[in-house]
């Protein structure tokens, strides 16, 4: 009777034992950043200022897909001057919640307007990015000096 009681106490505690050991790690694994997890559609909105230009705010439907790919809608203002445009590009997600995007603006046309490189945190359990314009550069390769910052918001359907 000790020796079957014995046998099922130490049967519960290396139970116990593997469930609590298992359970950081996929706590871990599920919290972690991706751009699997952030793949979505994103309500983003931005301001600054595009230095020597003027002020700048803008909206956008944006699309993040799995396999590291951003491209979507904008309607943005420049100085009071009201345009829409496409956006296409792609974008990094680190384990740290971190990430980049190097993207293309085009006009309705298809032609190059912008292109721009932006640093990304994710943050609320990876449904919201919040992000700054580090470098933008017109076609003919002279760069633009911003001050942009803006959040983005996953969509739910």
């Amino acid at each position: 009777m000790k020796i079957k009681m014995a046998a099922k106490t130490l049967g519960f505690a290396i139970a116990t034992t593997l469930i609590l050991a298992l359970a950081p790690g996929a706590q871990a694994a599920d919290s972690s950043c991706s751009v699997e997890r952030a793949a979505g559609r994103y309500a983003v909105s931005d301001s600054g200022t595009v230095l020597g230009i003027g002020p700048r705010a803008a909206v956008a439907l944006l699309t993040l897909d799995a396999a590291g790919n951003i491209k979507g809608t904008v309607t943005a203002s420049l100085n009071g001057a009201v345009s829409n445009s496409r956006l296409a590009g792609t974008y990094t997600v680190n384990g740290d919640c971190t990430g980049t995007t190097t993207f293309g603006e085009y006009d309705q046309s298809g032609n190059l307007l912008i292109t721009a490189t932006v640093a990304l945190v994710w943050d609320d359990d990876m449904r919201e990015f919040r992000f700054l314009f580090t470098s933008v550069t017109l076609p003919d390769g002279s760069s633009l000096s911003t001050v942009i910052n803006g959040d983005a918001r996953k969509v739910v359907n």
